[in-house]
C-alpha cells in the first residue's frame, strides 16, 4: 500500500505528533510512505494531483525520533509524486498553524485533495466534509443532548450575558484554534479583566463561549473514534485523561498538561454512540472526542492527536490496527471495482 500524509509542513512536524507515529508504524509494516507539506500540492497541465514530498525508506525505525531524522535528513530531498499513484491520502494538517501567516494553505490543501479523491484516491477524513468542519461551529451540528451550552459571537454584550446567565462562570475561547491557545476560564478571579480577554479573543476572529462543566476542573478525556465508533483493541480503549500540572486550567498536552490511561464510563460511551452516526454520515474516519462528564467540549477532526501518548501508557498497538484497516479500504475499494464513494469507504 501507498500512503501519503499531509502536514502543514514536514519542516515542523515533530516527533511526538500521532502523524509521525502512524507514519513510521506504516514503514515498518512495509508500506510506501510520503509526507507532503499543504504548499507543495502541484495540478499539472494534465489535471492530475501531484506534489513534492518527502518519502521515507520502507524499513522499521527504532523511534519516533529517529525517523523524524530520517525525514529531516538533508539527503532525504523532496521528490515529485503523483498522488494518483498512492492509495490513500491522510490529511493531517492544523488549521490553527496557519492564521495570519498562511491563510491560504488549509482551503488550498482541501482543495487539492477533494480532486484527488475525484480521482481515485482515498482521501481521510473526507474533503468534502472537512471543508465544513474547519473550525469549531462544526460542533454545532451535534445533538444539543451531548454539547455544553454554547454562545458564537464578536459582541461583548453578548458574551458578557450569556456568562451571567451561566453563574458568572464559563470559556472563552477562538473560533479556531487548537492546543489550548487563546482558551480563559472565566470566574470571579479575573471577571475584572473580562472586557480585555474578549477583545484579545475577537480581536482575530469570533469567540466561543460556553458553560463551565465543573468536572473541567480535573482535565477532560480524549476518545479517539475510528470509523466513527471507539477505538478499541484487545478491550483496550484509545482513551486518555488529561490534566493540568500546573495552575493553567487548560489540559491539552500542547499546553503542559498530564495524561494518563482510563476505563471510559457509561456515559463518555454514550456520548461517543450520540455523535458516531454524524461522525460516519460526515466520513470522518479518525476524530478525537474532548469530553467533561457526559458533555462533548469540542470534536477534533482535522489533526486528532494523542496516538502515541496511548500506545506508550499502554503498550497497545493501536497505529498499526489503523493501518491494517486502512489497508482493508483499498482491498475495498478494489473489491467494487472503485465504484464506492469515498465517503462511504471513509467509515466503512
Amino acid at each position: 500500500m501507498k500512503i501519503a500524509f499531509a502536514v502543514n509542513r514536514v519542516e515542523t512536524e515533530q516527533d511526538n505528533y500521532t502523524t509521525i507515529r502512524l507514519a513510521r508504524k506504516a514503514s515498518a509494516l512495509g508500506h510506501e510512505v510520503a509526507l507532503i507539506g499543504l504548499g507543495d500540492f502541484i495540478y499539472d497541465a494534465e489535471g492530475s494531483i501531484c506534489a513534492m514530498a518527502t518519502v521515507g525508506q520502507q524499513k522499521k525505525f527504532k523511534s519516533d525520533k529517529t525517523y523524524l531524522a530520517h525525514l529531516h535528513d538533508a539527503e532525504n530531498t523532496k521528490q515529485r509524486i503523483c498522488i494518483g499513484d498512492y492509495d490513500i491520502l491522510m490529511l493531517r494538517s492544523d488549521p490553527a498553524e496557519e492564521l495570519g501567516e498562511r491563510d491560504w494553505a488549509p482551503p488550498a490543501g482541501l482543495l487539492f485533495a477533494q480532486v484527488a479523491a475525484k480521482n481515485g484516491t482515498i482521501v481521510l477524513n473526507d474533503p468534502e466534509n472537512l471543508t465544513d468542519a474547519v473550525n469549531k461551529t462544526y460542533f454545532q451540528n451535534f445533538p444539543e443532548d451531548v454539547r455544553a451550552a454554547t454562545c458564537i459571537t464578536r459582541h461583548e454584550d453578548e458574551v458578557k450575558n450569556f456568562i451571567e446567565a451561566h453563574g458568572g462562570k464559563g470559556v472563552i475561547k477562538p473560533l479556531q484554534g487548537s492546543g489550548g491557545t487563546g482558551v480563559f476560564i472565566i470566574d470571579e478571579n479575573n471577571k475584572a479583566n473580562l472586557n480585555q480577554i474578549i477583545e484579545a479573543v475577537t480581536r482575530d476572529g469570533y469567540a466561543i463561549v460556553q458553560e463551565y462543566l465543573p468536572g473541567a476542573a480535573d482535565g477532560d478525556i480524549r476518545m479517539l473514534t475510528l470509523n466513527g465508533r471507539p477505538l478499541k483493541v484487545d478491550n483496550c480503549y484509545a482513551t486518555m485523561h488529561r490534566f493540568s500540572q500546573t495552575d493553567d486550567m487548560r489540559s491539552n498536552i500542547s499546553a503542559g498538561g498530564g495524561v494518563k490511561m482510563v476505563e471510559p464510563t457509561e456515559e463518555m460511551l454514550r456520548v461517543a454512540e450520540i455523535v458516531g452516526p454524524k461522525l460516519i454520515d460526515d466520513g470522518m474516519y479518525l476524530a478525537g472526542l474532548d469530553i467533561v462528564g457526559g458533555k462533548m467540549m469540542e470534536v477534533n477532526v482535522d489533526t486528532p492527536g494523542g496516538l502515541n501518548y496511548i500506545e506508550d501508557l499502554t503498550e497497545v498497538d493501536f497505529s498499526s490496527v489503523i493501518i491494517d484497516d486502512l489497508a482493508r479500504k483499498v482491498r475495498l475499494q478494489k473489491q467494487y471495482g472503485g465504484k464506492l464513494t469515498n465517503r462511504q469507504l471513509a467509515v466503512i
